[in-house]
């Protein structure tokens, strides 16, 4: 086709799905944007089916191309970013296979981005993105209606609703005022610069089981300052289709302590704490209260509490603190202290031996019984009643004993 540069590439990685993909590819293929103006790569994880030759049914009407890479278990980081080396265009957009697109969808991503000196990050709208609640009678009207009038017809039932839209409506619809946008930001339909992308390593191949690699790379976006956004007009509707729901909820439990790993903060803490127990909206919340809780508490001293305690202490115990503060006892021999307030950690750690983690203490790197005694002081009061049972069971998991002289009264 066109030597023109386009404006837009929309990366679709697929697995043996060839059916859904053409009803991707024909919503793209209809779009009121000229087909020189954007091109669609299909990312091909391994596909046995016939997806080869629905895409060379489309070469006619998209600016089509097309990567596979051999089927080597489930990769689809590797597929999008294999995909995307292929990209020409400086705005990426990532759609799943089987979304359903209206013909104004690529002009609204590009138009969320018409600003170039402003980088975004844009969450695009999924109506009937919900798994465990499928849209009654969606499959029946897919079939007979095209996109746009099937927002028409269902936009105003709830059961329709893309899976976040409470959580959308919590920030009236502006994820730029939440602390955590990224538990938001899913490949199912978003944008990105390319530049930004890139910048941040693009997907990471690691995660090679369903679930959270999207929002793994929505979390370095958002380190690296690139703003959220919403946009509700650039939207898709999931196509209804078959799930492994219970083995994809296993695939997140896994993945969210693998994004735990390579990025361990607080924050992560607390979407590991939640999503192991499917409790994943409350993260924002939930981080919120944390955040409170570090201002309220950044000038609690717990240095007396902590001084009481080694004092009781059996000569080489080695000790686990969580909630430090910004000053320990001396006469530890060996201590690993925890602290949800970075700064003050630090000042603990300065001059001393002692290991460190920016963590709350709902999931710590250390090993089972790796030391003899776990002391949680009064710095985490204000968690304890949301986190206390989580807390306990880790400090119980780390050490051999667990002492909270602060929190006993």
């Amino acid at each position: 086709m066109s030597s023109k540069v386009a404006k837009v590439s929309v990366v679709i990685p697929t697995y043996n799905r060839c059916a859904l993909l053409a009803e991707t590819l024909r919503g793209l293929a209809r779009q009121n944007l000229p087909t020189d103006e954007f091109e669609v790569i299909v990312a091909d994880d391994g596909s046995s089916d016939a997806t080869p030759d629905v895409v060379k049914s489309f070469a006619d009407r998209l600016r089509l191309k097309y990567h596979f890479q051999e089927d080597l278990g489930f990769r689809v980081s590797a597929a999008r970013n294999a995909g995307v080396r292929l990209a020409d265009a400086p705005l990426l957009v990532f759609l799943d296979t089987g979304a359903l697109v209206g013909p104004d969808y690529l002009r609204h991503h590009l138009a969320a981005h018409a600003d170039p000196a402003t980088p975004r990050a844009v969450i695009g709208y999924a109506y009937a993105y919900r798994p465990e609640d499928p849209t009654p009678g969606l499959a029946a009207m897919v079939d007979r209606a095209l996109p746009e009038r099937v927002v028409d017809i269902y936009s105003g039932d709830p059961s329709f609703w893309d899976n976040r839209h409470g959580e959308f409506l919590a920030c009236d619809f502006d994820p730029g005022r939440r602390v955590v946008p990224w538990m938001l930001f899913w490949a199912t339909n978003c944008s990105v610069r390319t530049e930004d992308y890139w910048a941040v390593g693009g997907f990471d191949e690691d995660f090679q089981r369903w679930g959270v690699e999207d929002m793994e790379l929505g979390f370095r976006l958002f380190q690296r300052n690139i703003p959220f956004t919403l946009s509700r007009s650039a939207w898709v509707i999931e196509g209804p289709h078959e799930r492994e729901w219970e083995s994809n909820m296993d695939s997140n439990h896994h993945n969210i302590e693998m994004l735990l790993n390579k990025h361990p903060e607080p924050v992560n803490e607390i979407g590991f704490a939640l999503l192991t127990k499917d409790q994943y909206w409350s993260w924002e919340n939930d981080y919120r209260a944390l955040l409170d809780w570090a201002a309220e508490a950044r000038d609690l001293d717990v240095a007396k509490e902590l001084q009481e305690a080694v004092e009781g202490l059996q000569p080489g115990d080695r000790v686990a603190v969580l909630g430090c503060g910004p000053q320990v006892p001396a006469g530890l021999s060996s201590a690993v202290l925890f602290d949800f307030d970075r700064d003050l950690l630090e000042r603990a750690l300065a001059n001393t031996a002692y290991t460190g983690h920016h963590a709350l203490g709902l999931r710590t790197p250390l090993p089972d019984h790796s030391v003899d005694v776990v002391l949680i002081t009064s710095r985490l009061r204000g968690m304890f009643d949301r986190w206390g049972l989580d807390l306990v069971r880790e400090a119980r998991r780390i050490g051999r004993e667990v002492r909270a002289p602060g929190l006993e009264s």
